[in-house]
């Protein structure tokens, strides 16, 4: 069976969980023999318009980035002139969408209309663009700011509805999808997020990493991994940690990822007077990951909204790292389902610190049984969560057969 993988996004280097889904997805199909494609944008950083990875063969094609109809423009043009070169090559039997501007291509073109489709929704693009942007005061700036968010929902509409089956993380996303494009309910499916339970596990020697990175051995290492954008929340956890250092010294908080907002959160750090105990790493790569993961003794996810799933509390978990949220999104359903003591009560800086202040307690106090936890995070995510089960999940909707027979079940 040849397969197409729509994205936005490249495996070529996995930056967020956009990123990690389609490489897990892809290369995990290619394993179990299938042939296995992405199409995508040429991306900076790219070093050519084809590429093989780990078995799944990368295709780019070019866009013009001069001003918004330029983009617009040369996106569903070349996404098409792509498309249709590599299906008559390939003769792909199912095409899997993963954001909605690539597929643009397949949705104009005569040659995808009897390929069987499915939409993997990470979250819903409007909504994105909304998070990541400050709406304009200026009337002709905000014009163009809403231009862009009713061209998203139109394009993301139209990609839905050409889709066979739409495919969502977490139920969270589900119940978005359903009053923003009023799609039937019974073209939906939940497949919960995974993690690889052999990259990420508990460290032998959480000293010796700390000190190999730098850290003091003896603090409590608070740890979060996220693009530095204003929806992650990572302007409340750094007043959270001005808080919590008044009663708990010996804490420190490492910040891995990279993104507009950096400098802010350095400013707003030296403000409260706790850029000594604040490190910015950047961006981390995938094979340092399970190490910073390993090391912390908390980790926590701040988010404000548009959580979709939180890959990133499955990998800290399966690290044997105890995770606390902000009871958005996906994060509620996966932390919901393992304690609700680990949830955060909101997204305000004291509601952060209160719980951060009581699990640090619990560390000192008692650290035989905070070592039961971490084991129990561990068994959490081995019972539930795994990608090897997603991509099983996934393939039950290749063939729409298959996916009606599962579902009756």
């Amino acid at each position: 069976m040849n397969i197409l993988f729509v994205a936005d996004v490249s495996i070529s280097t996995v930056i967020g969980g956009a990123e990690r889904v389609l490489y897990e997805q892809s290369t995990r199909l290619v394993r179990r023999g299938y042939d296995v494609h992405i199409m995508t944008r040429y991306l900076p950083g790219h070093q050519g318009f084809q590429e093989q990875i780990n078995g799944v063969k990368e295709w780019r094609y070019e866009i013009d980035q001069n001003s918004a109809a330029s983009y617009l423009k040369s996106t569903r043009q070349n996404s098409r002139m792509l498309f249709e070169s590599l299906q008559r090559r390939h003769q792909f039997d199912v095409i899997v969408f993963q954001q909605p501007f690539s597929a643009q291509g397949i949705a104009r073109s005569p040659l995808g209309r009897n390929i069987r489709k499915l939409y993997v929704c990470h979250s819903l693009s409007f909504e994105e663009f909304i998070s990541r942007n400050y709406k304009p005061e200026r009337l002709k700036e905000r014009f163009f700011y809403e231009l862009n968010v009713f061209l998203r929902r139109c394009l993301e509409k139209r990609v839905l509805k050409d889709s066979d089956k739409i495919i969502a993380l977490s139920r969270y996303t589900i119940d978005k999808l359903d009053p923003a494009y009023g799609i039937p309910s019974r073209k939906y499916a939940i497949i919960p997020g995974g993690v690889d339970l052999d990259r990420f596990r508990p460290l032998v020697n959480k000293a010796e990493v700390k000190k190999k990175l730098g850290l003091p051995e003896k603090d409590i290492v608070l740890f979060t991994v996220r693009n530095l954008v204003p929806r992650m929340g990572l302007e409340n956890l750094v007043e959270a940690v001005s808080i919590v250092h008044r009663e708990f010294p010996g804490i420190c908080l490492v910040i891995g990822g990279s993104g507009p907002l950096r400098k802010e959160l350095e400013v707003r750090s030296e403000a409260l007077g706790v850029q000594d105990l604040i490190r910015f790493e950047g961006f981390i790569p995938e094979e340092a990951l399970p190490d910073y993961y390993g090391m912390a003794d908390l980790f926590i996810l701040p988010t404000r909204e548009l959580e979709g799933f939180g890959l990133v509390t499955l990998e800290a978990m399966a690290s044997g790292v105890p995770v606390l949220g902000t009871p958005v999104g996906g994060t509620l359903e996966i932390l919901g389902r393992f304690d609700q003591g680990f949830l955060f009560k909101d997204t305000t800086p004291g509601a952060i610190a209160g719980l951060i202040r009581e699990k640090c307690g619990l560390i000192r106090q008692d650290p035989e049984a905070w070592l039961e936890l971490s084991q129990k995070c561990r068994r959490f995510v081995e019972e539930t969560y795994s990608w090897e089960k997603h991509v099983d999940r996934l393939e039950t909707f290749f063939s729409p057969i298959e996916a009606r027979t599962k579902e009756r079940q």
